[in-house]
């Protein structure tokens, strides 16, 4: 048995994991309690981790235009490919597109081939669509891309104000650090803005459902009202800030009353009043901003108008207070002190800066070195289509899904000369596109660094043998580099090394003294500076532990020590070392509903999902709450727009169509509806989000709108619907919609169509019985409504379908619990075609606890026999909602349910 202590791959919280291996190839997972980020806890995705390390649809070998190839053969097309297109084109039509679930490691070299040896800055990230509005804002306030605050501040914080983030889904570990915080201070008050009634909302003294895209209005009518009733810390503002007189100008002039901004926001003017007050009066104040302010045409000035309200009151660099952007992915952060996106260069240095060049450039000691910024995301997608990039190297991520205009990119790579992509999956929507495949290793068989929210870097670890011919993606990056005759920048032999260049290259020139004193050294130029840790032997960063930078230099290596807050003595990175206020004039989105698209698509993430569903996707566990790709939606426009629950529902928008299932709530705003962002072509027929979304951009940050996409719904009619279980992967291609979800010990399929096979049982046999042998097939149909099947082999259940064309289908869980036994007994068999258990077998209904697979039904039961009263009293009875917490708010509702006598 080897247990092995590394970091979770999901969000950007960084929670510490502890994986046991143990002799039979078994793994477990558990929190790791030593961990600063999580200090045990993990959400549901983390806690199925072992549930997705198996080599199920991985890709194992370099593969040449879909035939095996070997690593020499593929390395030399990719090389000599690369070569031929700079010689006759240019370095700027060849392209990267990286990710933020890259280790840093990795990321450093991809960014130092393309900058400093290739010529190009044409080097973007995934995290451009999740946090570079927050780079941006961040930049221009600070003159840094520094986050200030740390995970502490939430516990020590008197006012949290989440806005744009739906934390206990997204960030769960972080939500459940601020309900231990609100039960231990109950004086600690809890502000949520955001469109949407999300789960975050359970928690909140207060939501401020402001109309969508109006945050600018609300935080500029904030500033202004801090101003006219004196709430500015002119000690900060006059010693260590500059620019204040104008930005109040503006917000005045933006947002110039309670009254005004209530109009604007779509908000009553007593919450607008109230939370104004409550900012006011409450110094310790943090700020929480996410994708929901980050994704829009105006996320940096969004950002920086809440920056301004923190500067003006001078809270920010002390415990408990400051803005603070919670980062999407797992190493966005790392991505970013490398150079990850195309407007960067490495260790937060800015391409603009000559004097920033040639330190880099002389570290390097590179042939080149870029002296523009690259394509963004978007653009760079847009280039590829136009036919002036004409090789992309896409490593770790799906932009086939991912990106808005989600069609336009899949058509861009289809037409690409070379497309060259590294994953650890076989079968994406962008592999299927692909030129070159390079079969990457991926968590639990690599070695390396990320660091989160909070800059805190840690170690992923591996515990997995090499699978196949998988390599680390940062020596696949160094091959292709020596095979293009790059040989003295990229002969690496471990991660090591490069973590060592990277930061060694952080503390390069970045004294305002000669002399490297310890006096001196913390004198830094540059925010970010890891140099402490570039004399880490190979023993001391295989046990490397949590540490946020900057890290000061101390004698002994092994005990440096991090930051916890940055900005705690006034002094910020920009030429004045003062922080900048911006002024802000709001804008509205460009693209507003119309009558031909009437509806605001709003996209994110769902609870037990993550990006693409690559990883999630093969967790049991995980598919159980939200099964399908749906459309959330307002009863009221649902019945303008004729759309039932639980049926179906076209979307269009100017750029593309899904069809997903219909959720009703009131949950959601009248004129606005949410679709998740999760599901591709290998889990659903027509779901990918990205399609719909308007590709529009940040002008200054280049991060898209994701968050206002102008929509219309209309009913998708079908003539029957239905659902499968098989032990055996299926195509089942033939039905009009379908959603795949794995399950234990079996595949889960929901399909509809238009037209009715002709015969039923033909149709079922073929698709269900490959092979006679030993089968026990039982069979019920109705000519008028139903046809059932159910399939077994020996004792055992393999596969049953169950249709209908007046919505009468049974419960999936009872059926789905059948394929966890051996032995089917002769009173399940009896009933199994009716979809019903027998008597002295319970359905638990729908999972609500994913992390102990908790059913709604078996939750209902509890409360009515028990008189269980609070969602403490179910944990103790159930366990549900004892670890992640994200059910919570659900075990609340069914608290609130009418009792049944």
């Amino acid at each position: 048995m080897t247990t092995v202590n590394t970091t979770c791959p999901y969000c950007g919280v960084g929670c510490g994991v502890v994986v046991t291996r143990h002799d039979d190839g078994q793994v477990s997972v558990s929190g790791d309690v030593d961990h600063p980020s999580n200090f045990g806890r993990l959400c549901s995705k983390g806690a199925a981790l072992g549930q997705t390390i198996g080599l199920t649809g991985r890709l194992l070998h370099p593969e040449v235009n879909g035939k095996a190839s070997d690593w020499g053969h593929a390395i030399k097309m990719v090389a000599q490919g690369f070569l031929d297109i700079i010689n006759s084109d240019g370095p700027e039509a060849v392209a990267f597109y990286v990710s933020g679930q890259l280790l840093t490691e990795d990321y450093y070299v991809a960014n130092k081939l393309m900058k400093g040896y290739i010529g190009s800055a044409n080097i973007d990230t995934n995290s451009r669509l999740c946090m570079s509005s927050a780079v941006a804002a961040q930049k221009r306030a600070f003159g840094s891309d520094t986050v200030p605050c740390c995970y502490e501040d939430l516990e020590r914080a008197k006012l949290i104000v989440l806005t744009g983030s739906n934390t206990a889904w997204c960030h769960p570990v972080l939500f459940q650090r601020i309900v231990q915080a609100k039960k231990e201070n109950p004086d600690l008050f809890v502000v949520v803005i955001d469109p949407r009634r999300t789960a975050t909302c359970d928690i909140a003294d207060m939501h401020l459902a402001l109309m969508s895209g109006t945050d600018a209005v609300l935080f500029n009518g904030l500033l202004a009202y801090l101003d006219e009733v004196g709430e500015v810390n002119s000690l900060f503002v006059n010693g260590f800030t500059e620019g204040v007189a104008e930005a109040i100008t503006v917000a005045r002039e933006t947002a110039p009353d309670t009254v005004y901004v209530a109009e604007q926001c779509g908000l009553s003017q007593l919450d607008v009043a109230s939370f104004f007050r409550l900012f006011a009066r409450t110094e310790r104040v943090v700020s929480v901003f996410s994708q929901g302010i980050n994704q829009s045409t105006s996320g940096t000035d969004k950002i920086n108008a809440i920056i301004n309200c923190h500067l003006l009151t001078g809270r920010i660099g002390r415990p408990g207070m400051g803005p603070f952007s919670f980062t999407g992915q797992p190493n966005a952060m790392g991505g970013r002190e490398v150079g990850g996106l195309a407007n960067q260069l490495a260790a937060h240095m800015a391409i603009e800066n000559a004097q920033h060049r040639a330190i880099v450039q002389t570290f390097w000691q590179s042939p080149c070195i870029v002296n523009k910024p690259g394509l963004n995301a978007v653009d760079l997608f847009d280039a590829v289509s136009e036919g002036r990039i004409k090789a992309l190297w896409i490593m770790g991520t799906n932009p086939v899904v991912s990106m808005p205009n989600a069609d336009k990119v899949r058509q861009a790579l289809q037409h690409c000369e070379l497309v060259v992509v590294s994953d650890c999956m076989r079968y994406t929507d962008t592999t299927a596109l692909a030129n070159v495949l390079f079969p990457a290793l991926t968590w639990g068989e690599k070695d390396g660094t990320v660091t989160n929210s909070e800059r805190r870097l840690s170690r992923q670890r591996l515990f997995l043998p090499t699978p196949g011919e998988a390599r680390p993606d940062w020596r696949i990056v160094c091959d292709v580099a020596k095979a293009m005759g790059y040989h003295q920048g990229f002969n690496y032999s471990s991660a090591h090394d490069i973590f060592s260049e990277h930061a060694a290259l952080s503390g390069y020139n970045n004294h305002s003294a000669k002399n490297a004193t310890e006096k001196a050294a913390e004198n830094v130029i540059r925010d970010f500076d890891i140099s402490a840790l570039s004399s880490l032997s190979e023993q001391q960063y295989a046990v490397l532990q949590p540490i946020q930078w900057p890290v000061s230099i101390k004698k002994n290596a092994a005990a440096c020590s991090g930051t916890s807050r940055m900005f705690s003595n006034g002094r910020f990175f920009t030429d004045s070392g003062k922080a900048q206020f911006i002024p802000i004039k709001p804008k509205r989105p460009k693209n507003s509903p119309d009558s031909h698209f009437p509806l605001v698509l709003n996209t994110g993430r769902i609870r037990d999902q993550w990006h693409t569903m690559t990883r999630t996707g093969k967790a049991a566990r995980l598919g159980d709450h939200s099964p399908e790709p749906y459309l959330a939606i307002h009863p009221n426009d649902a019945r303008h727009y004729q759309v039932v629950n639980g049926g179906l529902a076209r979307v269009q928008s100017v750029w593309g169509e899904v069809t997903v299932r219909v959720q009703i709530t009131d949950q959601q705003q009248l004129g606005n509806v949410f679709i998740p962002m999760h599901w591709n072509t290998q889990f659903a027929s027509n779901a990918r989000v990205g399609t719909l979304v308007n590709p529009e951009v940040d002008p200054l940050s280049g991060q898209p709108e994701f968050k206002h996409t102008p929509v219309r719904v209309h009913p998708y009619h079908c003539q029957w619907q239905g659902f499968i279980l098989s032990r055996r992967d299926l195509s089942v291609g033939r039905s009009d919609y379908w959603v795949r979800v794995v399950g234990e010990q079996f595949y889960r399929y929901e399909i509809a169509g238009q037209v009715h096979p002709e015969d039923w049982a033909v149709w079922a046999r073929k698709l269900l019985c490959q092979s006679a042998e030993n089968v026990n097939w039982v069979e019920f149909f109705d000519a008028a409504s139903r046809y059932r099947g159910v399939r077994f082999i020996a004792n055992r259940i393999e596969s049953c379908i169950f249709i209908s064309t007046k919505d009468e289908l049974p419960s999936r869980q009872w059926l789905a619990n059948l394929f966890q036994k051996d032995i089917v007994s002769d009173a399940e068999r009896a009933t199994v075609i009716s979809g019903k258990p027998p008597r002295e077998e319970n359905d638990m209904g729908r999972i609500v606890c994913a992390c102990f697979g908790v059913g709604e039904n078996r939750i209902a039961e509890a409360i009515e026999k028990h008189g269980l009263d609070s969602v403490e009293a179910i944990g103790q009875s159930l366990q549900a909602g004892t670890n992640c917490g994200s059910c919570l708010p659900e075990l609340r509702a069914l608290l609130s349910k009418p009792k049944l006598s």
